[in-house]
């Protein structure tokens, strides 16, 4: 089996997946905090009861890939898997995907797209072709977009929904904070529902607003794949999202790490 790891700077997302290329298959798939100064001992100790609770044998599995947006994270967790499998996981970069004829970037410097924008892109074209765009919902929201040739051409990345309410309810000391569901309303007849309004349906504006500029540039309408932690508040709301894949990270690593396997690619 293969194991996928999405290292984010909030939640890190990691599945378990058969190993049969395209079927779909994860045996499991956790997400948790993520802790930026984990080591490869911490790390060990919360995969194993892990495995344990969903009944999966560490034996089991023989590879893995990560990707990492914390650099201190990203060591720890190729640490781990070696301690662990005794192998080293491919570590996913717009180097290593390009090398592998999975990633084509029209970007002054590739080497500073983050390593799950990568991941997401690889995942989109392969899904849903090109041109494609991808919004991935987390601790800031990233907007990918892959033009008609399948190169990366750059995006968008602005602060997430929490982020953004986390900090409208550090700096309005009367504005208590609310869960972030929608509101039935755009007008609050609440504080509760003002903020509601406010973070969600403002992150939706602001997202289809951006959306629909992206089209303006590139020359009209395509495909727009969501995913992240957050994709479920905001994306039915949208009117250009056409498609939602949580795990679309975790397949484009797995796309990587079958490349790789395969020889087509190095480390």
């Amino acid at each position: 089996m293969l194991l996928l790891v999405d290292v984010g700077n909030t939640q890190t997302t990691i599945g378990v997946h058969s190993g049969n290329e395209g079927d779909g298959s994860y045996r499991a798939m956790w997400r948790i905090s993520t802790d930026k100064v984990a080591t490869s001992d911490d790390i060990r100790a919360q995969l194993h009861p892990l495995f344990q609770i969903a009944g999966i044998s560490v034996s089991d599995v023989h590879r893995a890939a990560v990707a990492s947006v914390v650099p201190f994270l990203s060591v720890s967790w190729s640490h781990a898997v070696e301690k662990t499998w005794g192998v080293k996981p491919v570590c996913c970069s717009a180097q290593v995907a390009h090398e592998c004829g999975l990633f084509e970037a029209d970007y002054p410097s590739p080497g500073e797209i983050g390593s799950d924008r990568v991941a997401d892109a690889i995942a989109a074209r392969a899904f849903f072709g090109s041109p494609v765009v991808v919004v991935d919902f987390g601790t800031a929201t990233n907007i990918e977009v892959v033009d008609s040739r399948g190169r990366f051409v750059g995006g968008i990345i602005a602060p997430g929904i929490t982020t953004g309410a986390n900090a409208l309810f550090a700096g309005a000391s009367q504005v208590a904070a609310t869960g972030l569901s929608a509101p039935k309303n755009v007008i609050g007849k609440s504080t509760a529902q003002a903020v509601q309004s406010g973070v969600v349906l403002g992150e939706v504006g602001r997202v289809d607003g951006l959306l629909e500029r992206i089209f303006d540039e590139i020359g009209g309408k395509c495909p727009v794949v969501a995913t992240g932690g957050l994709v479920h508040t905001v994306s039915r709301l949208s009117k250009h999202v056409t498609d939602v894949c949580p795990e679309l990270t975790l397949e484009g690593l797995r796309i990587l790490a079958e490349t790789v396997q395969s020889g087509k690619g190095s480390q």
